[in-house]
């Protein structure tokens, strides 16, 4: 039976958990993920724990911060006045996804305070910092 190696695009199903056992994201219900391995479509964790594996074959593993969306990086935390933070006309919320235009291009934010006088925005990956552990599932090497 053939192994998955960098370069071969492979179908696979999975769970993504966090510590805790909350899922954050799967495919269950839904089309396996598609990929090339190697082709920095997924995290590099995620690539690498595939490599070797066989189709039907099911594996368990923990992607460290390193190897998924980095640690979080505090500078990346900023909280601004309020006046100066316009929505057009929508009222910031928590939680809230908003992107900033800068000259190199579009930066994804998330509201994490609000206060009557600042907002608070991270620019971190909503995932960076955490241990990720996934459930996979290959399904298919393609030819």
């Amino acid at each position: 039976m053939s192994t998955v190696k960098n370069g071969d695009t492979v179908k696979v199903h999975y769970t993504g958990k966090f510590d805790t056992g909350e899922v954050f994201d799967s495919s269950e219900g839904a089309e396996p993920l598609a990929f090339t391995v190697g082709g920095g479509q997924v995290i590099p964790g995620f690539d690498q724990a595939l490599v070797g594996m066989q189709i039907g074959e099911t594996k368990d593993v923990v992607i460290e911060p390193e190897q998924a969306y980095g640690e979080r990086i505090e500078e990346l935390v900023q909280t601004i006045d309020r006046g100066q933070f316009n929505l057009g006309g929508v009222e910031p919320e928590v939680g809230m996804a908003i992107e900033m235009q800068t000259p190199q291009g579009s930066i994804p934010l998330v509201i994490t305070e609000l206060t009557d006088a600042t907002v608070t925005l991270d620019a971190n990956h909503p995932l960076a910092g955490e241990p990720l552990h996934f459930s996979l599932t290959l399904v298919e090497i393609a030819a």
